[in-house]
């Protein structure tokens, strides 16, 4: 399986990305030193896919998948394309705050400690639908590893577009996400606009 090892702070930095959007709260004392290179229409276009790929810690080849099928969606591409990375699994664990990152998130839904309506899922990719309900399965509750977590994400702003107990560490989607309630910093025209050349 391949995946990206680059040190976060380091790409966050290239690609003019604040590391809170992946859940970190380091702060980098480096600037990048770019020697006033004007850069093409082309790269701006290149710097918002690799941001919403490094964001969502998607690869190439799925993320491009992604894309085709939100051309076959109905309505707009660019807000079809947030809108299938805000559903993915691991996403919504991280936005639940059951996950510092979404690399945490990723590893909780790999080992097998999540439950989408009942059912064991080991699948980061896996898309969500409204009313589907989220929990962690019951023998890995007690464990630290979620108590430590809810410490830090306790102050964590929930999406509207889901519903959590902290007590029984389950959720609900409510309904699906609109483009509107998706914080990230991405601009998916640039990134419509790359694909579509």
């Amino acid at each position: 399986m391949a995946v990206d090892r680059t040190p976060v702070l380091k790409r966050c930095r290239s690609l003019g990305l604040d590391p809170i959007y992946l859940g970190i709260d380091k702060k980098s004392n480096r600037t990048l030193n770019r020697a006033n290179r004007k850069v093409s229409e082309y790269g701006l276009q290149l710097r918002e896919k690799q941001k919403a790929k490094f964001i969502y810690g998607v690869l190439e080849k799925p993320f491009r998948n992604y894309y085709a099928k939100a051309e076959k969606m109905r309505g707009q591409s660019g807000p079809n394309l947030m809108i299938l990375l805000e559903r993915r699994l691991d996403n919504v664990i991280f936005r639940m705050g059951l996950a510092r990152t979404r690399r945490e998130a990723r590893q909780i839904v790999d080992h097998k400690h999540v439950m989408v309506n009942g059912n064991c899922v080991n699948i980061p990719s896996y898309l969500v639908n409204a009313g589907d309900t989220i929990e962690i399965k019951e023998k890995c509750k007690s464990s630290q590893r979620y108590k430590d977590v809810l410490e830090v994400t306790e102050g964590r702003l929930i999406p509207a577009w889901l519903d959590i107990n902290y007590e029984t560490l389950s959720g609900a989607v409510k309904e699906l996400p609109t483009r509107d309630q998706i914080d990230v910093p991405v601009n998916e025209t640039l990134i419509v606009e790359l694909y579509s050349k």
